[in-house]
């Protein structure tokens, strides 16, 4: 069952129409390659790619009698030849294959159709995080590390990071799709027992696929733990950047929030609430596709050359991951483009703590002079600590500290507390992330 997030593309991929029709190119694919090397007759494999078709209602039918899908599908594909007035073309459909060679070859097309969406998807993804990124390059924002204050950093740089990492799943994403683009047509060992490897090579160049090198009677599902991985990875870096707005939301913090559109209601209680109910969904549904990635890695270890341990979790978690990314992936896309951010709130936030958090740049300063580091970080932490308790004001406090007044001058300490200071290097991270700007 397809699930209820599907968008309608990607859901196109996995619905059982596309699912046969995948079916029935490989299934032409072979009776073609096989008429160019004068195994089936040229005028029946024509005339198979004129007339061979399905309706997948009788497909149903015929497989509460067979519990073979694959046998229901060849048997209302001979329905239609015979309809059409050629039964005697029939007798080449899936002559020298097993059910898996065409299961197997025709799932490597739906899952390259799929891959196909969810890497437009990353590119969207990634023109958002590109645009904001720029819009809020030097937009100051503390930085926080165990959830507490550290240093400064821009808003800017965080939309940077998750461009960079949308960039690496980008390419995680390509390598795992292609190492998919395989088919294999060797039998029902693996051996070529009915078909040649050269036949196997021109079936799957007709598909645009690659010939497995090696193959039991089933693509090898290393192949696909690694793409099922990779998504898992991406539904990842969806669920760290809503995350990160669910922090950023929360009241104490406000820095920034989720989309929230006039009309909408937050809570049946609370009038007064704005729930982040997007990013929790996206948190959410991320563990979905994670959850997925392990049933994957257990499908890789098979019964000698075949069993169907694999093909029951497959029937769910390839579509369901694909679709969970594909619908992820829009609704961060969406998250990040409407978001909401507040760079005062921001300013405000980082200067809650006048000045603790220039402690780091303090201490240097003071070893710079000529204090030794232990003594400078006693000193700088005796004072910090008495601000973090009191609610104090730190930069006060040290500028009147007669030990540091000695050292550093009013105008050296202006800059030690200098935001600028500290944030002297984005051009330099920006151009590294986004080298072409």
């Amino acid at each position: 069952m397809i699930p209820r997030y599907t968008r309608p593309e990607m859901g196109a991929v996995w619905s059982d129409r596309n699912k046969f029709q995948q079916w029935l190119e490989v299934e032409l694919a072979a009776s073609e390659t096989l008429a160019g090397l004068g195994t089936v007759p040229a005028a029946d494999a024509a005339l198979l790619r004129k007339h061979a078709g399905f309706d997948v209602g009788r497909i149903d039918e015929i497989e509460k009698v067979t519990r073979h899908d694959v046998i229901a599908f060849t048997t209302a594909v001979a329905e239609s030849m015979a309809a059409a007035g050629h039964p005697e073309a029939s007798r080449w459909f899936h002559y020298g294959l097993t059910s898996t060679d065409v299961v197997d070859t025709a799932q490597a097309l739906q899952l390259r159709q799929a891959a196909k969406i969810l890497r437009a998807d990353l590119e969207k993804l990634r023109e958002v995080l590109k645009r904001r990124a720029f819009e809020f390059k030097h937009t100051v924002q503390i930085g926080r590390t165990h959830g507490v204050h550290a240093e400064p950093v821009t808003f800017g740089m965080k939309l940077a990071l998750w461009y960079g990492e949308a960039g690496r799943d980008l390419k995680r994403l390509d390598a795992a799709a292609e190492d998919l683009r395989v088919g294999k047509l060797s039998g029902a060992v693996g051996t070529f027992a009915h078909i040649g490897p050269e036949v196997e090579a021109a079936i799957c160049a007709r598909l645009e696929l690659e010939p497995a090198p090696v193959a039991t009677q089933v693509v090898q599902r290393d192949r696909h733990a690694h793409f099922v991985a990779v998504l898992a990875t991406t539904a990842a870096l969806c669920e760290k950047i809503a995350l990160e707005v669910r922090h950023l939301q929360r009241t104490e913090v406000r820095e920034a929030e989720e989309f929230f559109a006039r009309g909408q209601k937050g809570s049946s209680a609370m009038p007064h609430k704005r729930n982040p109910v997007t990013c929790e969904q996206i948190c959410g549904l991320a563990r979905v596709v994670r959850s997925n990635a392990q049933s994957a890695f257990e499908d890789i270890a098979l019964w000698h050359e075949r069993d169907i341990s694999h093909s029951s979790v497959e029937r769910v978690i390839l579509p369901d991951s694909t679709i969970l990314t594909d619908y992820l992936l829009e609704k961060t896309t969406n998250l990040v483009d409407k978001m909401f951010v507040y760079p005062e709130r921001m300013r405000r936030n980082l200067e809650m703590t006048k000045g603790l958090v220039f402690s780091g740049q303090l201490l240097l300063d003071l070893a710079s002079a000529g204090m030794l580091r232990e003594q400078a970080y006693a000193i700088v932490q005796k004072h910090a600590m008495e601000a973090w308790e009191n609610e104090g004001d730190f930069r006060k406090v040290i500028e009147g500290d007669p030990e540091i007044a000695k050292l550093v001058s009013r105008e050296k300490l202006a800059e030690t507390f200098s935001v600028e200071r500290q944030l002297r290097n984005v051009d330099a991270i920006f151009s590294r992330v986004f080298p072409a700007e």
